[in-house]
């Protein structure tokens, strides 16, 4: 047989057609060529898109909270400050779409949510979503441990208040995004705020940060503030209104405590109040800073106003007698008191709370104008300028409006209104001789001029008047502050309901202590009591009382006594301790 040769072998004979095989190779090199421009386009022009898609999936801009500013009281406690917390962020465009459910069971329960309200957040289109605010580190921890992808934590701050409901009403409240809502937090946001900044980061599929590419912005702090408050005479005087509102089954109470030597407020009290810590059951009861923003009739608290406008003007002197009676009738309804006199001195028209007298001193010696002005002067019907948010002006009606009827009744301090702040505020003219005090909420501690109402005699013998109130006789024996000789005057007005006055009561006492150098005034209000008297000598004058005695040791204020005694070993004589005892005081 002959050998075959290897290509003439019949098997090894190609049938096929070769436009076939020529076909498949321009196929291949054909893709290939696609391929290579794709390559090249991703590569190249189209490098741009795919790097931003890869940044959208990896990097992240992250908040830099800045720490908001402390805020302390006059001897540097702090009284508001910024702790640390987490916020839970979930990356939605990176989460799952099977996460099990019970990783969404045990997230939504250290949430404290539910899961459905869970799984809503987490179908968001957005690509960042704030799961839950201001966390706390050991609750972000085990969160953290259930590892669940897209599921990140960033810084924050939450705002702490150590001293409580006591300071609540001074320093307010943030919100969850740490704005100020509520007294010097909202009043001052501009300047305890400060300025977030901003990080870039790359994190990894479980939301972890893994690099850090740098800080676009800087966050700046904010600033602290010092406040004129002390936090030892706040809660004095927090905790003296809170047993008054409670032992008279009262609605509620305040009280304000001035410096008037610098115009600071030492301390503004309120009941009912709130934690401004855990706010979940606050009420607008709770909220309201009465002191500040709620409007009154002063009733008896406005007659030595009245007094100190007649003796400004020369018509009168504190031992110049009047006939008071029964009642006294200017227009169509009669002036009464609580108990009949037959004739007073101008001195005992205060100490006993005489309507009547107080009425026809403004009636016989004084013009609306008269009056107006020393009350306009003294700081009624016009908002204080302490930088408090909702501080209201009250109102003062203009004088050539008043009728008869309505000056008699302003005497006495009804048809006008003001807040307690304004009558604490008016009562720095009887400690200051004559000069109204500006007042401040800043930690300020300079001697500060005041400007000039009454003259320095007025003013002497308006204390002087004052003390007679505090004293056998007078309206408010249980003002008496133990070592320290005080003077102020109550105050009992009804309040008004619907279009007339109810069986509804306000009792106050505004004062000043000690008489021999004043160095403090205090107003007190206690609204609606009902447990049994609702006279403001029973109610608020202990009250009184009990801030003047304690406030006046907490500032090493000498007692007057003490004072006393140093001026008679000096042979100073008796018309002359008065001035003696200021210098002391001021040199102090």
């Amino acid at each position: 047989m002959r050998p075959v040769g290897f290509s003439t072998t019949p098997n090894l004979v190609l049938r096929l057609p070769m436009w076939r095989s020529r076909l498949m190779l321009f196929l291949l090199f054909f893709v290939f060529m696609m391929l290579l421009l794709r390559a090249f386009w991703i590569q190249g022009p189209g490098n741009a898109f795919y790097e931003a898609k890869g940044v959208r999936g990896t990097q992240r801009e992250l908040e830099l909270p800045a720490s908001r500013g402390k805020i302390l009281d006059r001897n540097g406690q702090v009284i508001a400050t910024s702790l640390e917390v987490k916020s839970v962020i979930a990356y939605n465009d990176v989460i799952p779409n099977d996460l099990s459910a019970e990783k969404i069971r045990k997230l939504a329960g250290l949430l404290q949510i539910s899961e459905a309200e869970l799984r809503k957040k987490l179908r968001e289109e957005r690509k960042q979503v704030f799961l839950k605010r201001q966390v706390d580190p050991q609750i972000a921890q085990q969160i953290k441990q259930l590892e669940i992808p897209g599921i990140g934590l960033n810084n924050e701050y939450r705002r702490y208040y150590p001293e409580g409901e006591a300071m609540a009403h001074v320093v307010g409240f943030t919100s969850v995004e740490d704005r100020g809502q509520e007294g010097m937090e909202l009043s001052r946001e501009k300047a305890l705020a400060g300025h977030s900044g901003q990080r870039r980061v790359v994190i990894d599929r479980l939301g972890r940060v893994v690099e850090e590419l740098g800080i676009d912005v800087l966050p700046q702090n904010g600033k602290d503030l010092q406040l004129s408050v002390d936090s030892k005479i706040q809660y004095i005087a927090y905790n003296a209104v809170k047993d008054a509102v409670e032992t008279h089954h009262a609605k509620a109470g305040g009280a304000v405590v001035i410096d008037t030597q610098t115009g600071e407020i030492l301390a503004l009290a309120n009941y009912p109040s709130y934690n401004p810590n855990d706010r979940r059951s606050l009420t607008g009861e709770q909220l309201r800073n009465r002191v500040l923003t709620d409007m009154f009739e002063p009733g008896s608290t406005i007659k030595p106003f009245t007094v100190a406008t007649a003796l400004e003007k020369g018509v009168i002197a504190p031992n110049t007698n009047m006939v008071i009676g029964a009642s006294y009738l200017v227009g169509t309804k009669p002036i009464t008191d609580t108990h009949p006199n037959g004739s007073l001195t101008i001195a005992q028209v205060i100490q006993k709370s005489s309507n009547i007298g107080a009425a026809k001193i403004a009636m016989n010696y004084l013009s609306p104008e008269d009056m107006w002005n020393l009350y306009s002067a003294a700081g009624f019907g016009q908002a204080p300028k302490i930088g408090f948010p909702g501080a209201v002006a009250g109102t003062l009606h203009p004088y050539k409006k008043w009728v008869p009827s309505d000056q008699a009744r302003i005497a006495f301090g009804y048809g006008i209104s003001a807040s307690l702040f304004q009558v604490a505020r008016a009562y720095t003219i009887f400690a200051r001789d004559g000069e109204l005090v500006p007042i401040t909420i800043d930690r300020s501690p300079e001697f500060k001029p005041g400007t000039r109402v009454i003259s320095a005699k007025t003013a002497t013998e308006m204390r002087s008047m004052l003390e007679t109130v505090t004293e056998p006789g007078g309206t408010a024996i249980k003002a008496q502050a133990d070592g320290y000789r005080v003077g102020g005057k109550t105050g009992t007005a009804h309040k008004l309901v619907g279009k007339g006055y109810g069986n509804k009561y306000l009792a106050y006492f505004a004062g000043i202590a000690p008489i021999s150098a004043p160095r403090i005034s205090v107003a007190v209000m206690i609204d609606e009591p009902t447990g049994g008297s609702h006279y403001g000598g029973d109610v608020a004058a202990p009250v009184f009382s009990t801030i003047v005695s304690e406030t006046l040791r907490t500032l090493s204020v000498l007692p007057d006594a003490s004072i006393k005694k140093m001026v008679q070993d000096d042979g100073i004589p008796e018309g002359m301790r008065g001035v003696k005892a200021q210098q002391v005081a001021l040199k102090r």
